[in-house]
C-alpha cells in the first residue's frame, strides 16, 4: 500500500470495485433513476434506484432467487438467459410503479459486449423501460434463449460423454437436460409476462 503525507485512501466501495463516484455524481446531478445490474458467480441482482444524497431509494428489484422461487426457473441462475429474465421482471415491476425511463449504472464492473449485464438491460427494454443503450452491446437472441448452451451440450454429449457428465453435472443432478434450456426459457418468459398482464 502506498504511503506518504499526500496519499489518500480511496473510499471502501471504490476499493471493492462497486462504486464509480465520478459517474455517480453526474447521475445525482441529472436526477435520473438508475438501472443497476449486479452480477455474481451464481446469479444476478437488478435494482431500479432513485439516487439520493442522504441514501438511495430502491423503487423495484429482482433477483435470480426470485426467478427460481416465484416463477419456477430450474436451470442455472448465473447464465445469460437467467439474467435476461431477471431484467425483464425488474423492468415490468418498474413500469408497474410508474417508472418509464432509467439510466444504466454499472459502477466499476467490467463492461463486456454481450455479457449478462446487457442481457438484463435487454430484458428491461423488452418490458418497456426506456434505457439508452447501443444495440451492439446486447447478446443475440440465440444466446438470450440459451441456444448456444443447448447446442454445445448436444455436441458434447455425442462426442465426449465423460466431459458432458462432468461439465453439466449440476443439470444432471437435478434431472435436467441443458438441451431443453431454450424451451424452458420460453415457458418461463411467457409465465412472467402473463403474471404482469402482458
Amino acid at each position: 500500500m502506498a504511503r506518504g503525507p499526500r496519499y489518500k485512501v480511496k473510499f471502501r466501495r471504490h476499493r471493492n470495485g462497486k462504486t464509480d463516484y465520478r459517474l455517480r455524481r453526474e447521475i445525482l446531478k441529472s436526477g435520473k433513476i438508475m438501472f443497476t445490474p449486479r452480477p455474481s458467480l451464481n446469479g444476478i441482482l437488478v435494482q431500479i434506484i432513485m439516487p439520493r444524497i442522504g441514501g438511495d431509494v430502491t423503487i423495484a428489484s429482482s433477483s435470480s432467487r426470485l426467478l427460481v422461487k416465484k416463477f419456477g426457473w430450474r436451470h442455472h441462475t448465473g447464465n445469460v438467459p437467467a439474467a435476461y429474465l431477471v431484467g425483464l421482471i425488474a423492468g415490468l415491476e418498474a413500469i408497474r410503479r410508474n417508472v418509464k425511463e432509467a439510466v444504466l449504472y454499472v459502477g466499476r464492473y467490467a463492461v463486456t459486449r454481450g455479457s449478462r449485464i446487457f442481457a438484463a438491460v435487454k430484458g428491461a427494454i423488452d418490458a418497456g423501460l426506456n434505457i439508452t443503450c447501443s444495440d451492439e452491446m446486447f447478446p443475440s437472441m440465440e444466446r438470450i434463449r440459451g441456444l448456444h448452451i443447448a447446442r454445445y451440450a448436444e455436441k458434447l454429449q455425442t462426442e465426449n460423454p465423460i466431459q458432458y457428465q462432468r461439465q453439466f453435472s449440476g443439470y444432471i443432478s437435478k434431472n435436467l437436460s441443458p438441451i431443453d434450456l431454450p424451451l424452458h426459457f420460453d415457458e418461463i418468459k411467457l409465465k412472467i409476462l402473463k403474471s404482469y398482464g402482458r
